[in-house]
């Protein structure tokens, strides 16, 4: 049996709540990724000292960014920064296949379970698991675990779904941010620490 890898590239930033508004703001006005990732990286519209920092960030964040409809993205513009973090981790599980996996099998079942925290090593114990069908996972050197690692709970508690303690916190979609999400998949709300009934309640 084939297994399709993983991407792993998601050590470079975090969420990006600060910059993804400007670059979302830019591409509704153009309707053009390309010329977008062009305009960003010509007028360093993220504000950063080096243009390497600003090519590399632009790039993930723009392959993030796509994962995301145009109402999706309309939304993420207008919104309060909580939900833009939801819709920037949905963003980043919808690219990252090993991130949206974490996510639904290990955080969304402790919540469930009623366990409270999530553990390096919980995180460890997952990634064993998938290191015994990629193959990718296993030749990664240490450092790089790390990275991988220590990003994906950045990721996390800039979510708002744990806690700098690893407490898992639940989600608060309000319903409109819930029906975007599931609109291509109601499985998309599966990355979040909530519950069946929750999110029947968001979509009824």
């Amino acid at each position: 049996m084939t297994t399709e890898r993983y991407r792993l590239s998601f050590t470079t930033g975090g969420l990006f709540v600060r910059e993804a508004p400007a670059i979302v703001e830019r591409y509704l006005w153009t309707a053009d990724w390309v010329g977008t990732r062009s305009d960003v990286r010509a007028e360093n519209l993220l504000q950063l000292r080096t243009a390497a920092a600003s090519t590399r960030i632009s790039k993930e964040l723009i392959a993030r960014l796509q994962e995301l409809d145009r109402d999706e993205l309309e939304e993420l513009r207008d919104a309060n920064v909580r939900d833009q973090s939801y819709l920037l981790w949905v963003a980043a599980c919808r690219r990252y296949v090993f991130l949206r996996e974490f996510a639904s099998e290990v955080l969304r079942e402790h919540y469930l379970a009623r366990r409270t925290q999530l553990t390096v090593s919980d995180y460890d114990a997952f990634f064993n698991s998938k290191a015994l069908w990629h193959e990718e996972l296993e030749g990664l050197a240490d450092s790089t675990q790390k990275k991988l690692k220590q990003n994906l709970f950045r990721m996390l508690r800039e979510a708002g779904l744990v806690t700098p303690q690893h407490l898992i916190q639940a989600a608060l979609l309000s319903p409109r941010i819930a029906q975007l999400i599931a609109r291509r998949d109601r499985r998309d709300l599966f990355v979040f620490p909530v519950s069946d009934q929750e999110i029947q309640r968001w979509l009824s």
